[in-house]
């Protein structure tokens, strides 16, 4: 099986500066480092190489991508925004206030649009059977108008776009599995019936307002989105259940011709901006499970996308995991973390847990 592998060094020159976590230094705020900074995904890379992996990989070079690209998804006025910041000495803000814009950071999210173009384009043209797309800064928070939750741009919408309109796709499925709504993605496909945008994240974590199972689509897209709001703890048991209950079953009476996988390891036991159970075990199991459907339905295209994940020491390992699964191969890494978490309770379904895939699942039967 041959699986492509997208990945930069300029991806790491994406200038996030400095905070308190999210937090902008500043009061009683004293300046340390930005949660969303290289190291999580320059350590996945170098776990990548140094375990062998990288030789049953299939390197593409990502491209910036175009104004054109962009404006498929984009406003003219979020462009100028993000170039106006990011020609500054000292960069800029997204529009919600609190997302950085580095100084430079325009080619790099261009970068990172692009790195997702190339991917889906290698998938659909056969060159490979599937793909990974390591970038940032991440996607799926950023809607037309503007950049939020640390996107500038939303590189899945745009990567699909480009399916649309470039290739010919004609239906594309999203399962994201980032801890957080996927609120950009369901915004800007919430209309749209060949897109199916399925979000399976920590219930009210961000954006809080957001991410509801009632959100469903509207006018042609009514019944094409699916949010599954899972409470915090949830651990390997439920989100398997959401994949396999809710969004796969979606998935497959939708029939795309291409699945894209929103691919954030935030869910994970050590990450800092969320409150959820799983391990890189777990998210082997996602692929495994999403793949096994994308073969039934699409011929096996997956690409996945990197999103969230902010733990620098444990995402490589889940990371490598997913690699691992999609290329058929797998290395000598063994997680040193996994054993530590599983002696933890919280990998077990509970039935909060139960009644949140549940209450999921009679939304979308209806």
């Amino acid at each position: 099986m041959a699986t492509g592998y997208v990945w930069h060094e300029r991806f790491g020159w994406h200038d996030t500066g400095t905070a308190a976590g999210w937090m902008q230094p500043g009061g009683f705020v004293q300046p340390l480092r930005h949660l969303e900074s290289p190291e999580s995904k320059q350590r996945l890379a170098a776990l990548v190489a140094v375990s062998g992996l990288d030789e049953h990989l299939v390197r593409i070079a990502p491209r910036e991508a175009t104004d054109e690209e962009l404006l498929r998804i984009h406003s003219r006025a979020h462009l100028d925004h993000v170039a106006e910041a990011s020609s500054a000495p000292r960069g800029g803000l997204c529009q919600d206030g609190f997302s950085p814009i580095g100084p430079g950071s325009d080619g790099v999210a261009r970068l990172a649009s692009g790195a997702a173009i190339v991917a889906v384009a290698a998938v659909m043209a056969g060159e490979v059977d599937n793909a990974y797309v390591l970038s940032r800064p991440p996607g799926h928070h950023a809607t037309r108008d503007e950049g939020s939750g640390f996107c500038i741009y939303n590189n899945m919408a745009v990567a699909i776009a480009h399916a649309r309109v470039e290739l010919g796709v004609g239906r594309i499925a999203v399962v994201d599995w980032d801890v957080h709504h996927g609120n950009g993605t369901q915004d800007l496909f919430y209309d749209d019936g060949d897109v199916l945008t399925i979000s399976i994240h920590q219930n009210g974590l961000f954006p809080s307002d957001t991410g509801h199972i009632a959100e469903v689509g509207k006018g042609a897209g009514a019944g094409a989105n699916i949010n599954v709001p899972l409470p915090a703890g949830s651990g390997g048991d439920a989100y398997r259940a959401a994949l396999s209950e809710v969004a796969l079953p979606a998935v497959e009476r939708f029939a795309p011709d291409l699945v894209v996988v929103g691919c954030g390891y935030d869910a994970s036991m050590y990450d800092p901006m969320a409150r959820q159970m799983l391990t890189a075990s777990t998210f082997r199991d996602l692929m495994t499970m999403t793949m096994a459907t994308a073969a039934r339905v699409c011929d096996g295209r997956v690409v996945a996308v990197h999103e969230g994940g902010y733990s620098p020491e444990y995402v490589p390992f889940c990371g490598i995991a997913v690699l691992e699964q999609l290329c058929g191969h797998r290395t000598e890494v063994v997680d040193p973390f996994e054993r530590t978490v599983l002696r933890i309770p919280g990998q077990e379904m509970t039935v909060l847990q139960r009644a949140s895939i549940d209450a999921a699942r009679d939304v979308v039967s209806l």
